[in-house]
């Protein structure tokens, strides 16, 4: 009986620490690694490489901007099926007519 509220008080906690983090709007580097659901090799790598927007304002600690975050997140978006058949279906209909 205590394991299962100590249990339930656990998950109460960690959502409680995740809706914390999405009120923010500047994240910390342990808070983005949470956040992206990263490894911090994983996320140092892409702030080495300028892979990803972050900000050093004592050159050292590493901050991101959530707004930045999700639109690195939603970059090279892929088109569905039925979007690029829809696309095809466009082209064909809209190019110019070739005479033989």
């Amino acid at each position: 009986m205590n394991d299962n509220i100590l249990s339930q008080l656990d998950r109460i906690e960690k959502m409680l620490q995740i809706q914390q983090v999405m009120q923010k709007q500047v994240l910390n580097f342990n808070e983005t690694c949470k956040y992206l659901e990263l490894s911090q090799s994983h996320l140092y790598k892409l702030t080495s490489t300028a892979a990803i927007p972050h900000y050093k304002p004592n050159g050292k600690k590493l901050y991101f901007q959530r707004e930045e975050l999700d639109q690195w997140l939603l970059r090279n978006r892929m088109d569905s099926q039925d979007e690029i058949e829809q696309q095809a279906a466009n082209y064909l209909m809209n190019r110019p007519k070739v005479k033989l």
